[in-house]
């Protein structure tokens, strides 16, 4: 049965999933949620949520980007699994997961919803979001002494994460030149060729970033 999944290139959780799926070689099928129909309308009625990603296969339906990647590795397991056997890595890549969802992710889309006028946002250059990230870089960046992958020593399924969580977490508030162990570590995340192919798949709707895609660079 194939792999369907409804996203939108520029969506940062359809690029975590993308990650993984070409980490693994896997073909899929990709449902484009552009507003245009059909699918619009099809994709609402299976997931009135209308949050995506979303994977279909066979009779089985998988939302989330985590879950859509634990899914993928559990039903093509490798030598090199992005979710760790070892129970205690497996453990603190889920953990690292929830850190670039939670406090990079998160802060990053509460400005881009405020600049599209979905919240109120005070007048302040979404000084409280900012500080959010400055925060996270912080962490990360003692963290990322002496690694190359955040949470075990293959790239893995919080790594999935982290590269579309850096990518837009910096363009939202860029990371402080003294943070070097995050900035050496995402751009080995966007030179990572699974993450980079999902990113030129992205190059088309740049512009359509709400707080303006940087020009020259990612």
């Amino acid at each position: 049965m194939p792999l369907v999944i409804y996203l939108h290139p520029l969506s940062s959780y359809s690029q975590k999933a993308k990650t993984a799926f070409y980490e693994k070689d896997l073909a899929f099928e990709v449902k484009l949620l552009d507003g245009s129909e059909p699918i619009a309308s099809e994709f609402q009625a299976k997931w009135p949520i209308k949050r995506f990603p979303v994977l279909e296969h066979g009779g089985d339906f998988i939302f989330e980007a985590t879950s859509i990647i634990e899914y993928i590795d559990l039903l093509h397991p490798t030598d090199h699994p992005l979710l760790p056997a070892d129970a205690m890595v497996a453990n603190r890549v889920r953990m690292w997961d929830r850190f670039f969802d939670n406090y990079l992710q998160y802060p990053q889309q509460r400005m881009v919803n405020a600049s599209l006028g979905r919240e109120v946002e005070p007048d302040d250059n979404y000084i409280r979001w900012r500080q959010a990230l400055e925060t996270a870089y912080g962490i990360l960046d003692e963290h990322m002494k002496g690694r190359q992958w955040v949470a075990s020593e293959d790239f893995s399924l919080a790594d999935c994460s982290a590269a579309p969580a850096m990518l837009y977490a910096d363009w939202a508030h860029p990371v402080p030149g003294h943070f070097e162990n995050v900035r050496a570590y995402r751009t080995r995340l966007l030179q990572r060729p699974s993450y980079a192919r999902a990113l030129d798949e992205a190059r088309p709707y740049r512009h359509l970033y709400p707080l303006g895609a940087p020009v020259g660079r990612d």
